[in-house]
């Protein structure tokens, strides 16, 4: 049985991970937490989570949350997100992040951790999006010459744009075309900008309502478009992914993976 703690616990994705965790045959919740001024803080995870009793109460104490625990995912934010890590490095605990927003430097940080303890990191870890990821880069290189737009649309509460995943899509468009993303990406179009680069990949974004999340990758040519689509009607795809992740992880060597090695679709 691998034994999982969940950081952010008493959130609306760290709800949907206890559920996953405590629904999952090979997998056990060990540990939950959450900041120093939640008000679950006490409460019983599996409780609060909206399924049965788990044993297992919210803390704010980062050690020992995670001491019993094989694995920690952690769906929160960067700062948040770096710090775990360090803790869980220094414990020799296998970590899986869904967190999205990191820095350049903050990603060379996780990338020297991984040294210390295995890594699963995605900014969607849905089954689907990460298969969108595999077909966008087939898609890519047949469609060269046909312009690029990917849209993304999320609720009204996420704090960064473009999403995790628009990016990456973007990301594995670029490689395919072997395009530098820092030069031809296009986050947003205003006034008299002229005639579009044949060049560009555009990234645009929503936020409206309570969308999950909405992904459309557009390839548009001389009369036809071909559109790949994901979108998500519930965060439990997410957490389903994530611990998915955490049952790969478990006796992987030291390193950074993705969910394209979690699923096997890496070439």
């Amino acid at each position: 049985m691998i034994k999982i703690a969940v950081t952010g616990a008493a959130g609306r994705m760290g709800r949907a991970i206890v559920n996953a965790v405590m629904a999952n045959p090979a997998t056990e919740l060990a540990g939950a937490l959450e900041r120093e001024d939640s008000p679950f803080l006490g409460k019983d995870t599996g409780e609060l989570a909206g399924a049965e009793k788990s044993g297992v109460k919210i803390t704010s104490d980062a050690d020992k949350a995670f001491r019993k625990a094989d694995c920690i995912i952690d769906f929160t934010h960067p700062d948040s997100s770096m710090k775990f890590l360090e803790d869980a490095a220094a414990m020799n605990k296998a970590v899986v992040i869904g967190t999205t927003g990191f820095s350049h430097h903050q990603r060379a940080l996780i990338t020297e951790h991984c040294l210390k303890t295995r890594v699963v990191m995605a900014p969607n870890m849905s089954v689907g999006v990460n298969l969108l990821l595999k077909l966008v880069q087939e898609a890519a290189v047949v469609l060269s010459d046909y312009d690029i737009e990917i849209v993304e649309a999320h609720h009204r509460h996420k704090k960064d744009a473009p999403s995790g995943t628009a990016i990456r899509i973007a990301e594995v468009i670029a490689h395919a075309l072997q395009r530098d993303l820092e030069k031809v990406a296009v986050y947003e179009r205003k006034g008299i900008i002229g005639e579009r680069r044949p060049e560009e990949i555009g990234i645009q974004t929503v936020r409206a309502g309570d969308i999950i999340g909405d992904h459309t990758v557009l390839f548009a040519g001389p009369g036809e478009r071909v559109e790949i689509i994901h979108k998500a009607s519930s965060r439990d795809t997410f957490a389903t992914g994530a611990v998915k992740a955490a049952v790969w992880l478990y006796d992987k060597k030291n390193g950074l993976y993705d969910m394209q090695d979690v699923l096997g679709l890496k070439a």
